[in-house]
């Protein structure tokens, strides 16, 4: 197998009931409905290869979490092909549902009132792990993202960040091969957000797993995944590595400087695209490729304290790529 993802001209197509304002659109939508049809996805085609981490992006309404449950054998797609660990997904094989699974960020699988281990003993029948492997693989989990002295507590009492340990857990007692992961640090604080982190690329490393990553963090992007697929209104706009993105179409940097003095300060404007100009602080825009002739003028002619150069943020990257800036 040297593919683990296989999708090819995938279509995915809604109908829905328009529903006009008020009481009165809410009758009419019962007595004569309007159907309108939603185009979720129109021909998304992509492969993954087995061990690749792959980040998925795109806006809300893209079609990122459509695409992941389809893959996932959630939904039916329209029409298209997919493949996934060579089963069709919406066959829904239990050797098929052993091997993968899908853990989204904003949805829960773990018993409200009840303590998450529960939830574990539920999934290890269901996926007929054995006892031994259960209990090892419970082990290392618990260990490696520090549950211990939470598996006892009902969930309702776990914040958000230590439930999403506890999702997490729960989907990959079973030693998953291709795992889909839908804004899994959605909600949580910097330092969760980094253990999450850190835990998909230590699962990813050490187990080879297949990863379809979608997040709004860009954080999660740069630390995770080399290669990412951007998605708008369900078409694919790019697909390559992340660097690529960054290089090819981050047309500018950003220096930023910090000043000593505000002499000729007006006239910074001169080198390049003032984004902030408040004493001591300067942050200018400037062409990619005249930036080192842009932090050479500044050196000698302002006093300067500090300079950096940095590529612009990713999110201004990916907006681009929502605007349609990306289609090839």
């Amino acid at each position: 197998m040297n593919r683990a993802i296989i999708v090819d001209n995938l279509v995915k197509n809604f109908e829905i009931t328009e529903k006009g304002p008020g009481l009165t659109g809410a009758i009419k939508s019962l007595i004569s409905p309007k159907k309108k049809e939603v185009h979720a996805l129109r021909g998304v085609s992509f492969t993954i290869q087995p061990g690749e981490l792959v980040g998925f992006i795109g806006p809300n309404g893209a079609g990122k979490t459509t695409t992941l449950k389809t893959l996932s054998g959630l939904l039916y797609p329209t029409s298209g092909f997919v493949e996934v660990l060579e089963f069709d997904p919406w066959e829904r094989k239990p050797e098929f549902l052993k091997q993968i699974s899908l853990v989204m960020g904003q949805k829960n699988q773990l018993w409200w009132d009840l303590p998450a281990m529960e939830t574990f003993e539920l999934n290890r029948a269901i996926y007929e792990i054995p006892t031994r492997s259960y209990q090892e693989n419970l082990k290392e989990l618990v260990e490696l993202l520090d549950l211990e002295k939470l598996l006892e507590t009902p969930v309702r009492k776990l914040s958000l960040g230590q439930r999403m340990r506890m999702e997490l857990t729960a989907a990959l007692l079973h030693k998953p091969k291709v795992l889909f992961l839908d804004e899994p640090t959605i909600g949580l604080d910097l330092i969760a957000q980094q253990k999450m982190r850190d835990f998909i690329y230590n699962y990813n490393s050490k187990y080879g797993a297949t990863i379809l990553l979608t997040s709004h963090n860009m954080d999660d992007l740069v630390d995770l995944a080399r290669r990412v697929i951007v998605i708008n209104e369900g078409q694919i706009l790019f697909d390559g590595a992340l660097e690529e993105l960054v290089t090819k179409y981050a047309k500018e940097k950003i220096i930023k400087a910090t000043l000593s003095k505000e002499d000729g300060i007006a006239d910074i404007e001169k080198i390049g695209k003032v984004k902030k100009l408040a004493f001591p602080q300067v942050i200018l825009s400037v062409p990619r490729a005249a930036c080192a002739v842009a932090a050479s003028e500044l050196l000698q002619n302002f006093p300067v304290d500090d300079l950096t150069i940095e590529e612009i943020p990713i999110e201004d990257v990916i907006r681009k790529a929502f605007k349609g800036g990306l289609k090839r």
